[in-house]
């Protein structure tokens, strides 16, 4: 992908994955993988930030006999994810906006409602 994801966007993308079912590092690592170049061991810092913010909890679950540790989304989370997801809804909003000329005169000043 050519455009960067930001911190804040990453956490989105988690908590959505998470929200609909708990999920583990390498099968949250693949799903990001369609939207961004980062490495796995990026995404483990989101994970943390997350669970010491109480968005999500962790808990291991065995695995062909091995642990492996799922994350799961927390009434915090959820309202986290809300909160984010407007931020992104407005952003991209914003960025389509500008993409299209809309909202703006030739000289810089807003266009008002109803004249084009």
């Amino acid at each position: 992908m050519v455009y960067p994801v930001s911190p804040p966007l990453l956490e989105l993308l988690v908590l959505s994955m998470v929200s609909r079912e708990d999920s583990y590092g390498y099968q949250i690592s693949r799903q990001m993988k369609r939207v961004t170049e980062m490495k796995d061991s990026a995404l483990y810092p989101v994970l943390r930030r997350l669970a010491d913010g109480g968005f999500v909890e962790v808990y291991d679950r065995q695995f062909q006999g091995r642990n492996r540790k799922y994350y799961r989304i927390t009434q915090a989370g959820r309202q986290e994810a809300e909160r984010l997801r407007q931020e992104w809804d407005a952003h991209v909003d914003a960025v389509r906006g500008i993409l299209d000329g809309a909202g703006e005169k030739e000289d810089g000043t807003e266009k008002e409602r109803g004249t084009e």
